[in-house]
């Protein structure tokens, strides 16, 4: 988190960037420029694209600006005294009519520049370093955020306390630009979305679904070891079954139009609860069958704005590793212990660490109090009998259940939206879901949802960057890379690679007319954890030269001795 100091100068440097646009660009409109985590932005209405030369030529004005050592004032004025003075800047104007009319209007001058703003700033620019920041990029964003309202362009920038911060965090930009999932999903042929076939919906290439198809593999083993039922449920249902759980009342806007199937409105599945509900509900349940943990890769549909939609990362179709477990309220707390102890297996199966926050009620809310209470304590008591460090997100929670949101923390230490566990206080009620007890009697049960690791278009796009592309033997989409120096050498480099094969490694002979260093080279380039180079020698002692993605010569060995390696890196989902 940025200091107070840190915000204000980024928030300053919002306004020194804005009178800089206005000199290049005299007729510019202006939107807001709020500062931000890493920096600050502003919205420009502008008479024309920006281009490259133009952010450099703002930068260049910005620290012309900043030489001259002007002060920020800040003044109280009337509402009509503030509608005259922005009277050609209609983005302003607006802002002004939609406050309080008892709220005061504050701006902020340097110079002649006078914004509409509430501050704070710093009291003079020779605050600021003029060596510690830089203007990053621009990009496309609709006033206040409404795609039916003109589209601004947005200058992003960046700020620090000193030019040593900036220089890191620029170095930590192009790092993560090296891991960029777009592109590396292109490099190494991993998925792509095709404009016929529809935005934000993913096609998985053979590579993509390799790295999926292990990743739910090994998902299904870890489930079943731990007492999940595996079900599927459609594509498609009754708009009733929506109306039944709330998600028409509650979330419509996310839902795709109805289909008509025989004269009765259908659905796009954007949630794999109400099936749950239902495969549970398809029995008569007693106190003796719980818990039942109901597990799915299940696919849904959810509508996101175009300007939204990112790769892999938010996506319109998606697979959730969704869960429902349906226990007794003296089975709870076991229960959610049970969904951490997974949820922390995987995680540090993939190398990430992690950080644990409790959502608490929000403003507005379904259930009781004493609902609410009772499984927010639940969640509570779990969280502190493991002695995890967890932060209270006051409010956080969803307004039919509090939970558990864990945030991961990747390579180059970015947080992710990761595992949750919800306790619903809705749908048991909506669908009256009920066991029997040991009294006879009918009781309501307690419904945990639960995902791991979230939708597997997401996850995996996260994995890309966290890997770098060079995901572990266990993952990688081809593990072993088989070449023969030369043309004689490619029957027995054939024998290799069959061999490989038949242990159950993904292998690749590479036998084309390039040169072994070439070979070497593309191989690094694929991410292939092992390169097998093949020659007279090895062709004689029955052994692989093994060198590694990273470069590392392991030296000659019998093929027997890799193969068990290699088995063994793939059993302990080690990484290369």
């Amino acid at each position: 988190m940025a200091s107070d100091n840190l915000e204000r100068v980024r928030h300053s440097l919002g306004h020194v960037m804005a009178e800089a646009v206005l000199s290049l660009f005299p007729e510019a409109k202006f939107g807001i420029g709020p500062d931000i985590d890493t920096g600050f932005y502003y919205d420009f209405d502008l008479p024309r694209a920006l281009t490259p030369e133009d952010l450099a030529e703002v930068e260049k004005r910005m620290r012309a600006i900043l030489k001259e050592g002007r002060r920020f004032q800040r003044s109280e004025i009337p509402r009509d005294d503030a509608l005259r003075q922005f009277a050609d800047q209609p983005y302003k104007l607006e802002l002004i009519h939609d406050l309080p009319e008892d709220e005061a209007i504050s701006t902020y001058a340097q110079g002649r520049f006078v914004d509409l703003c509430r501050g704070p700033h710093v009291e003079s620019t020779k605050e600021i370093d003029a060596r510690a920041f830089k203007l990053l990029s621009i990009a496309g964003a609709y006033w206040r955020g409404d795609e039916k309202r003109p589209m601004l362009q947005r200058i992003y920038g960046t700020a620090w306390e000193t030019k040593d911060e900036l220089d890191a965090y620029l170095k930590r930009l192009e790092e993560i630009e090296r891991r960029d999932h777009r592109r590396l999903g292109r490099e190494l042929d991993i998925f792509s979305v095709d404009p016929d076939i529809g935005a934000g919906l993913i096609l998985w290439h053979p590579n993509g679904a390799t790295i999926r198809q292990e990743i739910e593999r090994f998902w299904v083993d870890e489930h079943r070891k731990r007492g999940y039922q595996l079900v599927y449920t459609p594509h498609i249902a009754s708009e009733r079954i929506y109306e039944i759980s709330g998600h028409l009342e509650t979330y419509a806007d996310g839902m795709y139009a109805p289909m008509d199937i025989d004269g009765q409105p259908y659905r796009a599945k954007p949630m794999n609860c109400p099936g749950h509900v239902r495969i549970f509900q398809s029995h008569t349940r007693s106190y003796r069958d719980l818990p039942i943990r109901l597990a799915e890769l299940g696919t849904v549909y959810r509508y996101e704005r175009s300007g939204t939609l990112h790769g892999m990362l938010r996506v319109r179709g998606f697979t959730q590793d969704d869960s429902h477990i349906f226990c007794r309220p003296d089975q709870l707390v076991a229960e959610v212990n049970g969904v951490l102890d997974l949820t922390f297996f995987m995680m540090d199966t993939f190398g990430y660490t992690y950080k644990a926050y409790l959502a608490t009620r929000p403003e507005k809310y379904i259930g009781t109090d004493e609902q609410w209470e009772f499984a927010t304590e639940a969640l509570r008591q779990v969280l502190e009998d493991r002695g995890m460090e967890y932060e209270v997100d006051e409010g956080g929670g969803v307004f039919y259940a509090p939970k558990i949101d864990i945030k991961l923390y990747d390579a180059v230490g970015r947080d992710w939206q990761g595992p949750t566990c919800q306790v619903d206080l809705n749908e048991p009620e909506r669908f009256d879901i009920t066991y029997a007890g040991d009294d006879g009697q009918e009781h309501r049960v307690i419904m945990v949802h639960r995902t791991v690791l979230g939708s597997m278009e997401r996850f995996i796009g996260g994995l890309i960057e966290h890997y770098a592309g060079a995901f572990p033997v266990w993952l990688a989409p081809t593990q072993v890379a088989v070449i023969p120096i030369a043309d004689r050498h490619v029957e027995y480099a054939k024998t290799v690679a069959d061999g490989l094969l038949q242990a159950s490694l993904r292998v690749r002979m590479d036998d084309s007319g390039d040169r072994m260093n070439a070979k070497i080279r593309k191989a690094q380039l694929e991410r292939i954890p092992y390169m097998l180079v093949v020659g007279d020698r090895e062709a004689e002692a029955g052994a692989v030269a093994v060198r590694l993605r990273s470069g590392e010569d392991l030296g000659a060995m019998p093929v027997a001795e890799f193969e068990e390696m290699a088995l063994k890196a793939v059993r302990e989902k080690a990484q290369v």
